[in-house]
């Protein structure tokens, strides 16, 4: 199979992303011809002319629609894609120049109709973005499954660095209307229609979330209230690990409560937890601040999370 790429970007009021995204596009060693369709969710605040910046580097084409969301905007860019395989990046990721040149070599090597891709910290990342990054791919945190570690069993690819073969778009209809876990939600589809996945190790994005701590907290309730939903949905899916994070929560909360009754010693796991989270963080990023963060974001990744997912189990018919 000749692999003919067609990379799918929606984008929401951020015309600055896609301006870095678009220049590290140019930068690629890949040799192949490809293109890139930009995809304009009723914004405000036009990318448009961002977009015509590298009509002449790169083969660009640009869409604005009426906002529906970024699962229908994928949708909406496959439907007008011209290769058979599509690429999904989200509108605040840096691509490395590699990162074509890795996705082509390993889907020659080993072929499947879907993948996903890492994400990693740029060094030119702040310290409230080192820690994100960390807290989502650490092995302590969620065992590296969006770092570089190979996750057990079937990867479930993400859909800020995600590969869609033509022939599993048509025969999955992509992206549900899902608003959270909709990427999950296709990879189960994709697998019922007998569609392989796979990681690609070496296949990463600098994923550039411009967070702040509510923000996180926002994006990681999402998440937490999403996976019930897929269980339901999906009950042969369902893990006993999907309720760590409201389990990690509940115990904090009743390890605070029995210190105040001289009873320190689950407190003092906790402890223990969050400075193996700060020292292993500090070996990585070299940078105290980024340590320290990271502490912070990891706290605030389990209440969101685990919030989410109880309230989503058991208070949401």
């Amino acid at each position: 199979m000749s692999l003919q790429f067609s990379i799918i970007v929606p984008v929401y009021n951020r015309p600055q992303e896609i301006d870095e995204l678009l220049e590290s596009l140019t930068k690629q060693d890949f040799q192949d011809n490809f293109e890139v369709l930009i995809v304009e969710d009723g914004s405000e605040n036009s990318s448009e002319e961002i977009v015509k910046k590298y009509t002449s580097e790169l083969n660009l084409n640009y869409y604005y629609k009426e906002n529906s969301g970024a699962g229908a905007s994928r949708n909406y860019g496959m439907q007008r894609a011209l290769g058979n395989y599509f690429i999904i990046l989200d509108s605040d990721v840096i691509v490395p120049p590699q990162y074509l040149s890795e996705v082509k070599k390993v889907l020659e090597e080993n072929y499947t109709d879907a993948f996903g891709g890492p994400d990693a910290a740029h060094p030119s990342f702040t310290a409230l973005q080192k820690a994100i990054n960390y807290s989502m791919t650490s092995v302590l945190t969620t065992g590296g499954i969006r770092g570089k570690k190979k996750a057990l069993g079937k990867f479930q690819p993400r859909s800020f660095n995600l590969g869609l073969s033509k022939i599993a778009f048509e025969k999955t209809s992509g992206f549900s209307k899902m608003k959270a876990g909709e990427d999950i939600d296709l990879t189960f589809r994709l697998w019922e229609n007998g569609f392989d996945t796979q990681l690609i190790a070496k296949a990463f994005v600098y994923h550039k979330r411009r967070s702040t701590i509510k923000q996180f907290f926002k994006q990681t309730f999402a998440f937490g209230t999403a996976r019930p939903i897929l269980n339901k949905k999906y009950p042969e899916t369902a893990k006993l690990t999907y309720w760590f994070p409201s389990l990690f929560i509940i115990g904090i909360d009743f390890a605070i409560i029995a210190a105040f009754f001289w009873y320190w010693q689950l407190l003092a796991f906790y402890g223990i937890y969050f400075t193996c989270i700060f020292l292993d963080s500090l070996i990585q990023n070299k940078n105290l601040k980024v340590a320290l963060l990271s502490v912070v974001t990891t706290i605030t990744q389990f209440y969101g999370y685990g919030l989410g997912f109880l309230e989503s189990r058991f208070l949401k018919k």
